[in-house]
């Protein structure tokens, strides 16, 4: 089987090696592209998304640094900010991942590892 994904001017991995010609121009050979947002690698799968995804949560975290130190907002509010801020950067175009047993165990270990911070709770807790 072979997978031909059009872009710009991209071709994404393929069996065939022969050049693919648009318009007279021919296409590139890519192993990733961006397409409509999303990272599309040679398997069709979303690892490279995901990852990205991730990476951009941790930033809006990181952002967000003095919120979670702060004396002054309640433990409930600041899990709302991370709901609304962080989780909604994380969660973008979800439904359109391919998902896998590895990316489904991904998500949840970032959020949990930020909300462990956010509540200050030591992990593994030791007593």
């Amino acid at each position: 089987m072979e997978l031909l994904i059009f872009s710009e001017s991209y071709r994404l991995y393929t069996a065939c090696t022969n050049s693919v010609t648009i318009d007279g121009e021919d296409l590139e050979d890519v192993k990733t592209f961006t397409y409509l947002g999303s990272i599309i690698d040679e398997q069709g799968g979303s690892d490279a998304d995901v990852k990205a995804r991730i990476g951009e949560a941790r930033a809006e975290y990181l952002q967000l640094k003095n919120t979670w130190n702060s004396k002054h907002l309640s433990t409930n509010t600041k899990v709302r900010i991370f709901n609304t801020n962080v989780k909604t950067v994380l969660l973008y175009r979800a439904k359109t991942w391919r998902t896998t047993k590895a990316i489904i165990q991904k998500i949840p270990v970032f959020a949990n590892s930020c909300l462990r911070k956010i509540l200050r709770i030591c992990w593994p807790d030791n007593q």
